[in-house]
């Protein structure tokens, strides 16, 4: 029929197949030796055949240089902006199980395999050999015989399990006090569609001993910054007193001082919102939106999709800091260590480029 000039779709209707099977087919199947697509059933059985004998090679058995790639991404270093790379805590050898509960995990560029298939189209555009589907990494991980990759780094993926089965997001506990025009429904319409950039969502890690460390993430450009909250001068030498100064690092005067050591290092522009849950930590609100010019609301009680990017990120950071580990014993550096990784993570919604290209354009544009 083809030979014969019939359409895609009139052959489809013939036959009783959709027609974007048969553009497929006719596309999958073409014989190319004479430098143009033609059609050839002879060809086309041949080529049908082939494609369908099994088992086939793995796509990252054969190709060094995109297993290499893939391996980077997956369980590369965390460096330091200068490129030193931060060793991390230790952790025991992967004996095939889950994510150890609470307590620490290997440090990686922790790459998902989805971020890494669509970041390879970005870096190699006119290179077809490196390209790789996310479900051929997952199995090259997961299923035995198809793999290049070693079993061991399904821990350096973000869920961290030795099998594929979905989990369960935790819910937000929201608590504290709140005026009525510093709520959620009171913040400007340009932070809720992202458009406009310089509109933050904020929130605090909590580990062990009262350690905890602030995260901020930009709306627009998923751009985050870790916080470092050291503890004060007296902690661990004196029982806690009811009332008495919070001495873990994350009571009001010192997160105040704190976000606003880490606010006043951006432009004005971009600092203009923050969207806090409930906690106390920002209870001297007042006085942080004065000394740096961002307006403060927060979220309503039990309502963690109302700072969707922030939970997002602290699903990211959990794998750096794992639920029951001391967070107090890294230092400021090693925070920006992971910042910096996390932010050369390709994101999804922003077509596979990474927040650091995004945010770096909105600096350039303020110029």
């Amino acid at each position: 029929m083809r030979a014969q000039d019939v359409g895609v779709r009139e052959i489809a209707r013939r036959i009783g197949r959709d027609p974007g099977t048969i553009s497929r087919e006719l596309r999958r199947n073409a014989a190319t030796r004479s430098g143009t697509q033609v059609y050839r059933a002879a060809v086309a059985q041949w080529k049908a055949q082939q494609a369908a004998k099994r088992p086939k090679t793995a796509k990252l058995v054969d190709n060094d240089r995109l297993r290499e790639y893939v391996q980077e991404r997956l369980c590369g270093a965390v460096r330091r902006p200068d490129g030193t790379a931060v060793a991390g805590p230790d952790t025991p050898a992967w004996k095939g199980l889950n994510k150890p509960h609470r307590q620490d995990r290997r440090w990686a560029t922790a790459w998902s395999p989805q971020q890494i298939s669509h970041r390879l189209k970005v870096d190699f555009p006119e290179d077809e050999s490196m390209r790789i589907s996310h479900e051929a990494i997952y199995q090259s991980l997961y299923i035995e015989g198809r793999g290049a990759l070693k079993r061991e780094l399904v821990t350096c993926l973000r869920t961290g399990r030795a099998l594929r089965v979905p989990r369960s997001r935790s819910q937000n506990k929201p608590q504290g006090h709140v005026t009525a025009d510093v709520v959620i429904s009171e913040r400007p319409a340009e932070a809720e569609d992202r458009a406009v950039p310089g509109h933050w969502e904020g929130d605090l890690i909590i580990g062990t001993g009262r350690s905890a460390i602030g995260t901020l993430v930009e709306r627009s450009s998923r751009s985050t910054i870790l916080v470092h909250l050291p503890r004060l001068e007296g902690w661990g030498e004196r029982p806690p007193v009811k009332n008495g100064p919070s001495l873990g690092g994350y009571g009001a005067v010192a997160m105040n001082a704190a976000l606003t050591t880490s606010m006043t290092t951006l432009p004005e522009q971009l600092r203009k919102t923050l969207t806090w849950d409930r906690g106390k930590e920002l209870s001297g609100h007042a006085r942080f939106a004065l000394d740096t010019g961002t307006r403060v609301f927060f979220a309503d009680p039990h309502s963690p999709w109302q700072r969707p990017t922030k939970e997002n990120t602290n699903g990211l950071l959990r794998q750096y800091f794992p639920k029951g580990t001391d967070l107090s014993r890294w230092s400021a550096e090693d925070l920006e260590a992971v910042a910096l990784a996390i932010n050369n993570r390709p994101r999804k919604v922003l077509g596979w480029r990474i927040p650091a290209e995004v945010f770096a354009e909105q600096l350039r544009s303020l110029q």
